[in-house]
């Protein structure tokens, strides 16, 4: 069976406890449920950290906390922070960078989001790519809009990343990307065409969260996205009971796609951090 990476994204800049109470928001809670869903199968997790009164924050004391407790707790595990701009100063976005995670998302372009427009200006793009570049952190760049694949390859030609960068689709925002399969095959084209060495994973957002996995373990990604930040339910009628259901849920799809999930060395070894 192929080996996918298994991403879980565990609490966003969204929810809250007041929609789910499974949301881990201190840096305590956050540790915790990242042990539990790398015990189900994810090797990667998606980071963003929140302050007292569960707002989005850049403090890099909590991502530093939260990285040293997933490092101890998880053996191997790949540590992605988020430098994603919701309710964060953009001034603020790379202040964590210096800690040096393996990975960092990172955007390439603005886009209309539900009640915002998501600003990612070219120069604040190019200031987080070069802080990556000068950190050893390896991008994994947000797909928002078609137009971000343009922004990617603009960065391989600036030398501010490389040949392969791990790229992941994100549909099912309102006013953004919808969750289409024949936006993803679209979307597919035009990554081979434009960065043919990449890796790429898909992120469906809120009830598309496992018609997309399926969508990119048919079309065999390297890898795929869950948890809470994108999706806070197994049904209409039921919440998730944390980060490790959406994770079981996503290895359950794999087998389905005869695939398992990626240990983490394996994991690393495909996106480059071996």
């Amino acid at each position: 069976m192929r080996p996918i990476v298994v991403a879980v994204a565990i609490t966003g800049s969204v929810p809250r406890t007041s929609d789910n109470p499974t949301l881990p928001v201190t840096p305590e809670q956050q540790i915790a449920s990242t042990r539990a869903a790398y015990e189900a199968g994810a090797s990667l997790v998606h980071i963003h950290v929140r302050g007292p009164d569960e707002s989005p924050s850049s403090d890099p004391a909590l991502f530093a906390q939260v990285k040293a407790g997933v490092e101890a707790q998880c053996p191997g595990m790949i540590v992605q922070f988020s430098t994603g701009g919701r309710g964060r100063d953009p001034a603020a976005r790379g202040l964590s960078l210096p800690q040096r995670p393996d990975m960092a998302s990172l955007s390439t372009g603005s886009v209309n989001f539900p009640t915002i427009v998501y600003e990612n200006p070219a120069a604040l793009v190019t200031e987080l790519a070069a802080a990556m570049k000068t950190h050893a952190v390896r991008p994994e760049i947000e797909i928002f809009d078609l137009s971000h694949l343009h922004g990617a390859r603009r960065l391989v030609e600036a030398g501010l990343m490389d040949e392969r960068p791990h790229v992941q689709f994100v549909m099912g925002v309102k006013n953004a990307l919808p969750a289409e399969e024949r936006l993803l095959d679209l979307l597919l084209a035009e990554l081979r065409h434009v960065l043919p060495r990449a890796t790429w994973t898909a992120a469906g957002i809120g009830r598309h969260q496992s018609e997309v996995m399926g969508w990119a373990l048919a079309r065999r990604a390297d890898g795929i996205r869950t948890g809470l930040e994108d999706n806070i339910r197994v049904s209409k009628t039921r919440l998730a009971d944390g980060n490790a259901e959406l994770v079981r849920i996503a290895v359950d799809l794999c087998a389905r796609h005869g695939a398992r999930p990626a240990t983490p060395a394996e994991a690393r070894a495909m996106l480059g951090l071996a």
